[in-house]
């Protein structure tokens, strides 16, 4: 292995972060004019080109390779410096470092490894994971993507969809299911890199999708026969399945740096509008409607900000996230709301004129509408974490949701702050759309934590009084509406007494 370490000398990270900010703000603001290039499909090369230079997917390469050493508070800032400018660019750099850079630091054949860092380093190479199916989306286990052994390596085949940079990467993580001679799929999940450069792993892309926001990212269907050698197949350290939700709560850990930046870029526009425009003569942020709405976008700015905190402690690669079910999908899933919620805000208070797609706001909305989807949908994965804390106090043969929450790692210094609220009682048997409601609130204490342990550091008192306050309210009327006892479902044939006019 060779040593990068004395070749390339490291930038302090601060002084890098700045040289990158800097640099953003010129080319989307200056040198091209990215509200005009937002209303196009992909990006052009030569802006691209301009970003990439920037190396700013070396904070995930390891340093033995000439990398910034994968630090998490490197990565997220290189996110969150991407998001402030263009939540399409900063999910292009999350795609490349949480779901194939760094699950082929942690597992990939140390043979390969050395010539796809530097080619990620010195050629601006880009890479992704396939998992998604068109016939199973969240479904990961049943995927039928399959590949048999042979003597050189594997043959693997199937279909792949919904894939960020469809036909762009350089690089693919490709999940399937080892066939046996009987031709059944095994149950555990195995993970082949390809390399679209060798025309025997090139994937093929059917068809491109005309995905309704990120228009900078192409998306569509892949069509998987390949055959690719015995190095190229990840390692796991236990099975399969675990080294896909390592990875995949990994991943998740890292949506607060893609949310932070985006946050407060929506943040700082809304501020700066509120405080210029005149309504009625008074300016629009005295109105007490607004004060709210703006302390709904600070509430969500800081729950973002102490989210990345978190999962700067907790999502190196040198952590077995596989367990880390009800902190990594808590994470995910409310950070996305909030991405969306304040998207929604920031169009509210601009007016018409956020009913642009070549306006922030209007453009906000649809981009983070689908973080709220892919990599499990929120409503799966807020059940999942009611599932995993209902698992938890059985175990601990506790009934009482507050007592529980105080004595839970996640929450035991947030649960007395929403104590009026959560002092019932739960039973064993819970229907599936109030797992969902209660995964919401869980979620909610379990990031509320996290403001109270960066709070504890020194982060801003007023802010998170400001989050504490919002929070109490989200739950008071999470509370309610888990105790409504709504059990409506649909009426699939409703046409014979619902038409309007028989009634005139």
């Amino acid at each position: 292995m060779l040593n990068y370490t004395e070749e390339v000398p490291v930038q302090p990270i601060d002084a890098y972060i700045k040289s990158m900010k800097d640099r953003f703000h010129s080319l989307f603001n200056v040198e091209y004019n990215f509200n005009n290039l937002s209303l196009q499909r992909g990006l052009p090369k030569p802006f691209l080109d301009e970003i990439m230079a920037l190396n700013p997917l070396s904070v995930a390469i390891p340093s033995e390779f000439g990398g910034r050493g994968m630090k998490v508070a490197e990565c997220l800032r290189v996110l969150s410096a991407a998001s402030y400018e263009s939540l399409s660019l900063s999910l292009i750099f999350g795609i490349n470092i949480a779901l194939f850079l760094e699950p082929l630091a942690k597992y990939g054949n140390p043979l390969i490894q050395e010539r796809v860092f530097q080619d990620f380093l010195q050629n601006k190479a880009m890479g992704g994971l396939m998992i998604t199916e068109p016939a199973y989306g969240s479904d990961a286990l049943n995927m039928r993507t399959s590949y048999a052994e042979h003597a050189n390596g594997y043959h693997m085949k199937g279909q792949k969809h919904w894939q960020g940079l469809t036909g762009d990467a350089n690089y693919w993580l490709v999940a399937a299911r080892k066939k046996n001679p009987s031709g059944d799929l095994m149950r555990d999940v195995d993970f082949m890199m390809t390399e679209n450069g060798i025309p025997s792993q090139k994937i093929h892309v059917s068809r491109k999708y005309n995905n309704l926001g990120l228009y900078a990212i192409p998306y569509g269907i892949n069509d998987v026969d390949v055959q690719v050698p015995l190095t190229h197949r990840l390692t796991p350290e236990s099975t399969g399945i675990k080294m896909m939700l390592d990875i995949l709560h990994r991943s998740r850990l890292q949506f607060p740096g893609m949310a932070a930046g985006f946050i407060k870029r929506l943040m700082d526009e809304t501020l700066a509008h509120c405080a210029n425009r005149q309504v009625s003569g008074a300016k629009l942020h005295e109105m007490d409607s607004v004060k709210f709405q703006l302390s709904r976008l600070q509430a969500s700015f800081t729950l973002s900000s102490a989210m990345c905190a978190y999962s700067t402690t907790i999502s190196s690669i040198n952590t077995d996230l596989a367990t880390h079910g009800v902190d990594a999908n808590s994470v995910k899933a409310l950070v996305t709301d909030l991405m969306q919620e304040s998207a929604q805000i920031a169009l509210q208070l601009a007016g018409a004129n956020g009913y642009r797609l070549d306006h922030i706001a209007g453009r906000g909305v649809v981009d983070s509408r689908p973080f709220q989807i892919f990599e499990g949908s929120n409503e799966m994965l807020y059940a999942q974490i009611a599932e995993g804390v209902l698992k938890s106090m059985k175990k601990a043969k506790e009934t009482n949701f507050l007592q529980f929450l105080k004595q839970y790692n996640l929450t035991e210094h947030a649960a007395a702050d929403f104590a009026a609220s959560l002092n019932f009682s739960l039973s064993d048997s819970i229907k599936q759309r109030d797992l969902v409601v209660l995964g919401r609130i869980i979620a909610r204490v379990v990031c509320f934590q996290f403001v109270l342990d960066v709070n504890n550091k020194g982060f801003d008192n007023e802010m998170t009084s400001i989050t504490r306050q919002q929070m109490n309210m989200d739950i008071s009327m999470l509370v309610g509406q888990l105790n409504s006892g709504a059990n409506c479902s649909p009426l699939m044939a409703y046409e014979e007494n619902s038409d309007w006019t028989r009634f005139i």
